[in-house]
Order: structure tokens, then C-alpha cells, then sequence
């Protein structure tokens, strides 16, 4: 745990103000779940609570059956970091932020499905040089949770019908194993 250096004191109501510096730099915004952790130390710890994160192995499985009957890698996404890969090394994509494209995505609700004969230039995760041909966000209950994308190959330059509509499907099956 790194010490910051900021303190702040608890109101007659018992809140407390996290500095919207931190804020920032760990994308906490008005209205995200956080979990409260104690220790035998005294320690109390916030964590941005993720659904999708909770429920990772089922995340890795539905990226597997993606990969299998899509052809194209598949990475899912909560709504800051990479959860779950399929047909990508992990070690490539583990624990990586989206990129402020697919926050934008997340955030209007939008879909992005790569425009034929277009150059992609969608970006899901920073730090990692590989393009989405279809992203879709995971709603729940009127929250968006995360995302799903697939990923651009020398073969898969653009979504197919069928990968439209399997990514549609993985967006609305996630949200239901989450509500």
C-alpha cells in the first residue's frame, strides 16, 4: 500500500472526501460501488467494486466459447481494466486499462462495429497495438458494467454477421449473470 500523504477528517455524518486527484488517477466517479475492506491493523481500504471482476472464470469461459465459434480473439472488459482474453497471450492484455475510446463507448452506450474497407484505428486497450473490429458495452439494469470486444486478425479485418450477433449475445448474457 502506497502512503499519499493527504489526510482528511470524517463528518458528523460519518463521510470522508477522497481527493478528486485520486479520483482521477483511479477513475472512481459519482456513483461507483466501492468495497469497504478492514484489517487488524486499523486499516480501512476502499476498492472499486467490479461485477464483472466477481465473476472473472465465467467472463474466461464465455471469451473461450466466443474464440471458438467466432475465430477472432475476444477480451472483456469491467469498466477500467481487462477481465477476461480469449485467443490473445493474457500475459499481453493482463490487467490493462481501456483506452479513453472505449470509455467514450461505454459511457454514450454506443456500439462500434469496423467500418468495411475503413483503417481501424479503435483501440480497446492502452499499452496494447491491437485494433477492435466490434465492441459493445455489458448493461445492467441500466449500468454499464463493462464491455466486450473482438479483436482485429490478419483474417478478421471486419465484424461478420455472425460475430455481430455473437457479441450482441456475450453483452446480454454477461448482464444477466450479473443482475
Amino acid at each position: 500500500m502506497k502512503a499519499t500523504g493527504i489526510v482528511r477528517r470524517i463528518d458528523d455524518l460519518g463521510r470522508v472526501v477522497i481527493p478528486k486527484e485520486i479520483r482521477r488517477t483511479m477513475r472512481i466517479r459519482e456513483g461507483d460501488p466501492l468495497e469497504i475492506y478492514t484489517n487488524s491493523d486499523g486499516e480501512v481500504i476502499f476498492k472499486k467494486y467490479s461485477a464483472i471482476s466477481e465473476m472473472s472464470e465465467n467472463a474466461s469461459y464465455v471469451a473461450d466459447i466466443m474464440y471458438k465459434i467466432a475465430g477472432c480473439p475476444v477480451v472483456i472488459f469491467d469498466k477500467d481494466h481487462v477481465v477476461a482474453t480469449a485467443g490473445v497471450p493474457k500475459k499481453e492484455f493482463s490487467e490493462r486499462r481501456v483506452t479513453g475510446q472505449l470509455e467514450e463507448l461505454m459511457e454514450n452506450r454506443g456500439q462500434y462495429f469496423c467500418p468495411n474497407g475503413e483503417t481501424n484505428s479503435f483501440f480497446p486497450a492502452e499499452g496494447v497495438e491491437r485494433t477492435a473490429i466490434a465492441a459493445i458495452p455489458i448493461i445492467t439494469a441500466g449500468d454499464v458494467s463493462g464491455a466486450v470486444a473482438f479483436l482485429s486478425t490478419e483474417q478478421n479485418t471486419e465484424a461478420n454477421d455472425l460475430q455481430k450477433s455473437l457479441i450482441n449475445a456475450a453483452a446480454q448474457f454477461l448482464a444477466k449473470q450479473i443482475e
